[in-house]
């Protein structure tokens, strides 16, 4: 999982296995960010559509942005204006982007998981050198 700003610039980063629920892995993502910041709003797709994650993320002071999944059976939760601001989820589409151009990103061939992590680290900041 990848939480960029608003320019597209990576922040955080992290592996995961991929029998986890992204829901459980997005408030240490947040916690792991280089900036001390939190975020007001975060732009997420409907895997994070759950009340619960909107109400431990509502008590950090972070409205999460996110469409609700088609089939939900509770009413809606959140104001349709807001949804706006959905149409910027290009920006992290981007940025994912920018890490597939690293063609050893693109595949994982390491055995182990820490020497991926270190290899995407490196490429999250030579992006941010680029943008600067």
């Amino acid at each position: 999982m990848i939480l960029a700003d608003g320019q597209g610039l990576p922040l955080a980063i992290d592996i995961e296995s991929a029998n986890r629920a992204e829901v459980q892995l997005i408030e240490p993502l947040l916690f792991s960010a280089i900036t001390s910041h939190v975020p007001d709003k975060l732009v997420y797709d409907r895997a994070a559509d759950s009340d619960p994650l909107r109400g431990r993320l509502s008590t950090l002071g972070i409205d999460l942005i996110c469409p609700h999944r088609r089939g939900r059976v509770r009413p809606d939760t959140q104001d349709k204006r807001k949804l706006r601001r959905y149409k910027r989820r290009w920006i992290i589409e981007r940025t994912i982007s920018w890490l597939h151009a690293f063609r050893r990103l693109v595949v994982r061939h390491e055995r182990h998981a820490h020497l991926f992590h270190g290899f995407l680290k490196l490429a999250c900041l030579v992006i941010a050198i680029r943008r600067f």
